[in-house]
């Protein structure tokens, strides 16, 4: 949230490419953290979690002081910053909230879940799931990030992120469909970079589409994005939950009526 207007006021020329770039590093932390944390465990054990969450927790701390830092100039002239009214009163900007929705919900919805994807699908224990799902859809989508960061100038962001869009469908229906647990985690590797550019594209979309939207635009922004990234998780959830109930209960019954029938044949 606060990165990302920062970034977007740098006299910089490529501002796509570098906010793509930006967008990266949360891919490289994200990795970080899971390595750092899976090793820990390993070493530690999991019943040990608290003393880790005070480990991570120095980062924001620092970041406290590295903030102090940073020069901030403003992204607008004083006054000139679009009111809360305007922006929600145009139609444009509400297709940019549902996108950022879009974009939250696409990327948790299957990072958040990758680890236990992983464990259930290739039935493996949870140092190697942490390792497989997350860590490989964090690598895949740090790279779809950098990848277009070198590419923007020559490319249009609006078709690159259509196209991104038609992959996601893709990764998710291969994850989803394909039954062999190797074919599933290349669905959700490839579900990685084709998120990649969702969230850092609509922001500089709708930084070009809304020259005057100021700080409020990106804090809006990041809020809609952010319920996607809740929303996203909580759907898959819900969704496998009801499966496995029905899944269940189909097995009840076929075990029902298999000792049924060995009872009548025993008879």
């Amino acid at each position: 949230v606060i990165m990302s207007p920062i970034m977007e006021m740098l006299p910089t020329k490529n501002k796509t490419g570098n906010m793509s770039i930006l967008h990266s590093f949360y891919c490289w932390g994200h990795l970080f953290v899971v390595l750092i944390s899976t090793l820990f465990f390993f070493i530690f054990g999991i019943e040990n979690w608290r003393i880790l969450t005070v480990i991570w927790a120095v980062i924001p701390f620092l970041n406290a002081f590295y903030f102090s830092q940073v020069p901030i100039a403003p992204l607008t002239e004083e006054g000139q910053e679009m009111s809360l009214k305007e922006l929600f009163t145009s139609k444009q900007f509400l297709l940019f909230i549902l996108i950022m929705v879009c974009a939250g919900a696409s990327e948790q919805g299957m990072s958040q879940w990758a680890s236990a994807f992983a464990e259930e699908g290739l039935k493996v224990s949870k140092t190697i799931g942490d390792l497989a799902g997350p860590s490989l859809f964090a690598i895949t989508m740090g790279m779809s990030r950098v990848i277009y960061s070198k590419i923007s100038e020559k490319t249009d962001l609006n078709k690159y992120m259509t196209l991104c869009s038609c992959l996601c469908i893709i990764s998710y229906a291969l994850a989803s469909f394909s039954g062999n647990p190797v074919l599933s985690l290349i669905g959700c590797a490839i579900c990685g970079f084709s998120v990649g550019v969702m969230w850092p594209g609509a922001f500089s979309l709708a930084s070009e589409t809304f020259k005057r939207g100021g700080t409020a635009m990106f804090a809006i922004l990041a809020l809609a994005g952010d319920f996607g990234c809740s929303f996203g998780p909580t759907v898959v959830g819900l969704a496998t939950g009801v499966l496995d109930n029905d899944l269940k209960k189909v097995d009840s019954v076929e075990s029902f009526e298999e000792n049924s029938l060995k009872l009548v044949a025993g008879i």
